[in-house]
């Protein structure tokens, strides 16, 4: 009873966070803001799954979200390159 509360507790609290991010990620003023929440709502998207492979007692449901999580890492290290490029032909 208490373990059900508690994964639909979690699910409304990341749905709601995940709200909050989408409105930083179309208000950002800067790029970095951007990409910033473009990884957090991947982070997000991973807690997703993992509550709902709890929720529904399926765990292949996790293959997703590790791609997803190793996809992100990728993209946020590819932006980190980007901007240390950037960076070093404005000097």
């Amino acid at each position: 009873m208490f373990f059900e509360f508690a994964v639909n507790f979690s699910l409304a609290i990341t749905g709601f966070s995940m709200f909050l991010v989408l409105i930083r990620l179309v208000m950002g003023p800067h790029t970095a803001d951007r990409v910033v929440a473009v990884d957090l709502t991947t982070s997000i998207a991973i807690a997703f799954i993992a509550l709902y492979a709890i929720k529904s007692n399926e765990t292949y449901v996790l293959d997703a979200g590790l791609i997803l999580g190793f996809v992100s890492f990728l993209g946020t290290v590819g932006y980190a390159y980007y901007l240390q490029l950037r960076s070093k032909r404005d000097e």
